[in-house]
């Protein structure tokens, strides 16, 4: 037997946002939309959500068709669903967060993506509909997970220093750490190990080299 609910059924989107660092800057991953509403604005990567897809499934593939970037992590954070956020119709959307280095973005926008860029995010543009507030929450939360287990390491690539895990500490917190504390702290989590090797600096002496233990 069919059913006919009898309640007006609103649409149910996902949108994606995508933590970095690149060039010693917190960015996020912004698509141009080129479609009506907002066309031409900046926003979160995200899409209409197919009728048997799951939520995740669904932020994935939005996610690739846009910018060309795959995540295996993704995190939901919160639910968005002001009556008015969309002038098409009611529609709800569930926010995603990920996290990834830099040299695992290799981006190329498509399907109604005009653009896929980068951005700082002390230096954001205006963003469509309600999109400020998701990366503002986004942000939020990120930060108050940064001391979960293995969580920061999530940004970093597979060899690392120490000071490029105090900079995702940093960037998301906004404050400068003390370097001896922070070293102290992060081998008292007995999380990292060192590898042997050095990175070589041309304004540094070389810097011991990290991998998150197995």
């Amino acid at each position: 037997m069919s059913y006919e609910y009898a309640y007006p059924h609103p649409a149910v989107t996902v949108d994606v946002v995508v933590f970095t660092i690149e060039n010693d800057e917190l960015k996020v991953l912004l698509i141009q939309r080129d479609q009506e509403p907002f066309k031409g604005q900046w926003a979160m990567p995200g899409g209409f959500v197919g009728i048997d897809e799951r939520l995740s499934d669904a932020a994935k593939r939005e996610l690739k068709e846009e910018t060309g970037v795959s995540v295996n992590f993704l995190e939901q954070f919160y639910t968005f669903g002001r009556p008015d956020r969309d002038p098409r119709e009611r529609i709800i959307t569930v926010a995603y967060y990920a996290l990834l280095p830099s040299d695992q973005l290799s981006l190329a926008a498509g399907d109604d993506a005009r653009d896929a860029q980068l951005f700082s995010t002390d230096a954001l543009p205006a963003l469509a509909g309600d999109h400020a507030n998701i990366f503002r929450v986004a942000k939020q939360r990120v930060t108050e997970r940064l001391n979960d287990d293995y969580f920061a390491f999530r940004m970093l690539p597979e060899t690392f220093t120490m000071y490029e895990l105090r900079r995702v500490y940093e960037l998301f917190l906004g404050e400068v750490l003390d370097k001896r504390n922070f070293r102290k702290k992060i081998i008292a989590l007995d999380q990292i190990e060192e590898t042997g090797e050095k990175r070589e600096s041309v304004r540094h002496r070389p810097a011991r080299l990290y991998r998150v233990q197995r």
